[in-house]
C-alpha cells in the first residue's frame, strides 16, 4: 500500500513517441533518484515500501472472519495473482516499447492505458487510481482517531462522538501539509513511516507470540463461506502497489533481473502478512479487533507502537493524496497548483471517514471495489489487448480468466463489505 507521486501528463499518441525529457508522474520511487539505475536491493526495498502499509494492521480481524487456515490460503493466492498481473503490465509495456511499436515513454499506468486504450483507459486509470489513493487516506484517519479513541476511553468530546473530534482535529494540519506543492520536502516522511511501519510489525508479532504461548484462545481454520468475498478484499487491499511497477522496471539497472527481485518482493511480504495474521488471531482469538493494535493493552511498548503509527500514518496522508491533486488539478485546472480544490478533496476525505464504522470492513471495500480493477482486471485486458494476435489459446483463456475472477471479486466483494458496513451503523 505504499504512495504513488508524481503523474506523466501525455495528451496523444504521438506525443508517447517522442524522445522527451520525463515529465512529472504519480509514481517516482520512494528510494533512489532517475540517475543513477537501482540495484537489486533498493528495487526490492521500492517494491517493500510500494505495498506494505496499515492494511497489514486489518489482517488478523480479517483471518478472525474468515478463519486462519482460509485466510493464509487468500493471502498467498493474492499475492501469485498480484505478482502475475504485475509482471503483464511490464511485458505489455515491453512489447509497446519495442521497434516495432515504436513508444519510447511510457512512464506511468495512465501511460500505459492511454497507448492502449486511448483517452478512455487513460481515464479509467487516473479514476482508480485517485479513489484507491483517497481510500488509503480514508482508512490513516480511521486509525489515527479510533486509536485516540481507544487511548483515552471517551466516547463523546464537545458534543459530538470522539472519532468525530479527533478526525476533524487532524483537519487544519491536513490543510496545511496538503498545501505544498512540492513533495521534496515530504518524500523523507515516507521512508519513515514504513520504518515504523516494519517495526510496529516486529514488535506487535513478538507481542502476539508471548500472549498466544499464555492464552491460547480457541480459533477456527476456516470460517463461514459467506465471508470468503470479504476476506479477498482485505487481501487484495493489503498487496495493492501494481502502479509503481512500471516506474520500478524502468529504473532498474539490470531489468533482466527485474521478475526475479519482484517475485522474491511478493513472497516475502505475503509470508509477513500471513504470519502477522495468525499470529494475531491465535493470540487473540474470538476477542481481535479491527485494528489488531486495539488488542495490546495500555502498556509503554503498546502505547508507543500505536503512537508512532498514528504519526507516521498522519504525515503520509499528503503523499498518498499527491497523486490525487495532479490528476485532479490536470483536468479541471490545466496542470495548474489550485489549493482550494486541495482543500475541498481533503475536507471531502475526512468527511467519508466520520461515517465508516470499521476499518477492516473498509479495507475490505475498498480492495474489492477498487483495487480489483486495478489490479487485476486492467493489467489483463491491456495484455490482452496487446498480445491477441500473438497468442494460443491458453493465452487468451488466461487472460480473460483473470479479467473474469476480477470482476466478480470485485462486483461480490463490494456489495459484502458495504451490507457489513450498513449492518455496523444499524
Amino acid at each position: 500500500m505504499g504512495s504513488f507521486k508524481k503523474h506523466e501528463a501525455g495528451s496523444s499518441t504521438k506525443d508517447l513517441k517522442k524522445p522527451q525529457q520525463p515529465l512529472p508522474r504519480e509514481d517516482t520511487p520512494l528510494i533512489g533518484k532517475p540517475a543513477p539505475l537501482s540495484s537489486q536491493t533498493k528495487t526490492f526495498a521500492n517494491v517493500f515500501i510500494a505495498i506494505v502499509g496499515a492494511g497489514v494492521l486489518g489482517l488478523p480481524y480479517a483471518f478472525k472472519r474468515t478463519g486462519w487456515l482460509m485466510g493464509s490460503l487468500m493471502i498467498i493466492s493474492v499475492s501469485a495473482l498480484t505478482f502475475h498481473c504485475m509482471m503483464l503490465l511490464v511485458h505489455t509495456r515491453r512489447k509497446l516499447e519495442s521497434s516495432e511499436h515504436g513508444f519510447t515513454k511510457i512512464n506511468s499506468f495512465g501511460d500505459l492505458g492511454f497507448v492502449v486504450c486511448g483517452s478512455i483507459g487513460r481515464g479509467i486509470v487516473d479514476v482508480l487510481i485517485i479513489l484507491s489513493q483517497a481510500g488509503f487516506c480514508i482508512s490513516y484517519l480511521m486509525f489515527i482517531a479510533n486509536t485516540l479513541v481507544y487511548f483515552f476511553r471517551t466516547s463523546t468530546i464537545l458534543g459530538m462522538s470522539a472519532k468525530g473530534f479527533y478526525i476533524w482535529s487532524c483537519l487544519p494540519f491536513q490543510l496545511g501539509l496538503n498545501s505544498i506543492a512540492t513533495l521534496t520536502h515530504l518524500a523523507p516522511l515516507s521512508i519513515f513511516a514504513d520504518v515504523v511501519d516494519l517495526a510496529a510489525t516486529a514488535v506487535v508479532m513478538v507481542d502476539e507470540v508471548v500472549i498466544s504461548l499464555k492464552q491460547m484462545p480457541e480459533v477456527a481454520a476456516f470460517g463461514n463461506l459467506s465471508v470468503f468475498f470479504y476476506g479477498i478484499g482485505v487481501a487484495v487491499y493489503a498487496f495493492e502497489g501494481i502502479g509503481m511497477v512500471l516506474p520500478l522496471e524502468a529504473e532498474m539497472e539490470k531489468k533482466e533481473k527485474f521478475g526475479g527481485i519482484l517475485g522474491l518482493s511478493v513472497t516475502f511480504i505475503a509470508l509477513m502478512y500471513v504470519g502477522f495474521g495468525v499470529l494475531g488471531y491465535f493470540a487473540f482469538g474470538s476477542e481481535t479487533k479491527d485494528i489488531i493494535t486495539a488488542n495490546l493493552g495500555a502498556g509503554f511498548v503498546s502505547v508507543l507502537v500505536q503512537l508512532g503509527l498514528c504519526i507516521n500514518l498522519f504525515f503520509t496522508f499528503p503523499l498518498m493524496m499527491h497523486p490525487v491533486y495532479e490528476i485532479v488539478e490536470r483536468r479541471f485546472k490545466g496542470g495548474e497548483y489550485c489549493l482550494w480544490l486541495r482543500w475541498l478533496l481533503v475536507f471531502l476525505v475526512s468527511l467519508v471517514a466520520m461515517s465508516v464504522p470499521n476499518f477492516a470492513d473498509f479495507l475490505s471495500l475498498v480492495g474489492s471495489s477498487v483495487c480489483c480493477g486495478l489490479g487485476f482486471v486492467l493489467p489483463a485486458l491491456f495484455h490482452l489487448l496487446v498480445f491477441k494476435e500473438e497468442m494460443g489459446w491458453k493465452g487468451w483463456f488466461l487472460d480473460v480468466g483473470i479479467v473474469v475472477v476480477g470482476v466478480v471479486f470485485g462486483v461480490s466483494g463490494t456489495w459484502y463489505a458495504l451490507m457489513e458496513i450498513l449492518s455496523v451503523k444499524k
